[in-house]
């Protein structure tokens, strides 16, 4: 039977993906991304166990609950697809639901209960 490596107490992984191609490949927005990701950690009080990227993703292992970790992947989301787009004007992440219309164009669009 082998022993699977010790793991800090409490770790989640996280992974954001790339919607198209390899950003994270270029040096400027992999710095930008990384940079962001610490520095959130850091504001909202995590330990950051790692973080690391390929060409298409970032991953990060925190010491912290799901929740937060989920929190945290929302909030690097926001402000590095905001940089980004900015930037590039295109996607870095995907579009969000809040990008998508939900306007309805009358009452029998809506589910009443």
């Amino acid at each position: 039977m082998s022993e699977r490596p010790p793991t800090p107490p409490d770790t989640t992984k996280i992974t954001l993906r790339a919607k198209y191609g390899e950003p994270l490949s270029n040096a400027e927005t992999r710095g930008i991304v990384t940079s962001s990701a610490h520095a959130i950690a850091e504001r909202i009080g995590v330990p950051v166990v790692s973080i690391t990227t390929d060409p298409n993703a970032l991953h990060a292992q925190l010491v912290c609950s799901r929740v937060a970790a989920i929190g945290f992947a929302a909030e690097l989301r926001r402000l590095t697809e905001q940089w980004y787009r900015s930037k590039y004007e295109i996607t870095l992440w995907g579009e969000t639901p809040a990008d998508e219309d939900t306007t309805y164009t009358d009452a029998t669009d809506l589910d009443p209960w």
